[in-house]
């Protein structure tokens, strides 16, 4: 799956770069929310899935100390040229380059949406791994009524009930702490959920 997924990207990550690879190209709200949540986190942010790194850089001019990590290399090769003073690396969000307990935060914007439900708590499971106890994740992704898989743009997708996400998060080692939801005339239902990593995994 990862290898599909990956190749898909590859080859449209100048097309997918020139219409969203921006923060001109995000929703006020998201940045928003994306910035009271990072304000909050003292310690090393993952963008995990950073795509052509421009949330990375986000992040660090806010003042985080964030790294992006993506699975694609054309994404990565184009985030260190726009973004020499902020750290990219190739790499898997299944297997993250992190020592066990040691990220204060995790951003997954829209990046576990071609997760199904049989394999959506391997990331998620990664995740609370990195994540130091009380450590914070911010996950975007598509809402639907029903799990459900559709026709993305670049490669099929997943929408979730917020509910059912939440239910993964729980078993994943999760408090779920937030939910939010944004729709728009012509565009699936948005939704994002924040949680903190429990004490008792």
């Amino acid at each position: 799956m990862l290898d599909d997924v990956g190749n898909a990207y590859s080859r449209r990550a100048g097309e997918y770069t020139e219409i969203l690879g921006s923060m001109n190209a995000v929703h006020p709200s998201d940045r928003q929310l994306v910035s009271c949540w990072a304000d909050g986190i003292d310690g090393h942010i993952i963008d995990a899935g950073c795509g052509p790194g421009h949330w990375t850089n986000f992040l660090c001019k806010r003042g985080a100390a964030a790294s992006g990590v993506d699975l694609v290399p054309e994404f990565i090769d184009r985030a260190r040229s726009a973004y020499p003073g902020v750290t990219f690396s190739v790499g898997s969000l299944e297997t993250l380059d992190s020592a066990p307990g040691t990220v204060s935060g995790i951003l997954s914007w829209y990046s576990l949406i071609h997760y199904g439900p049989s394999t959506i708590r391997i990331p998620l499971l990664e995740f609370a791994c990195a994540l130091r106890p009380g450590g914070a994740l911010l996950l975007g992704f598509f809402e639907c009524a029903v799990i459900e898989k559709f026709a993305h743009a670049v490669v099929p997708a997943y929408g979730w009930p917020v509910s059912d996400l939440t239910d993964e998060l729980t078993s994943a080692g999760f408090d779920v702490i937030e939910t939010h939801a944004r729709t728009a005339i012509g565009q699936r239902p948005h939704a994002a959920i924040i949680a903190q990593r429990n004490s008792i995994r």
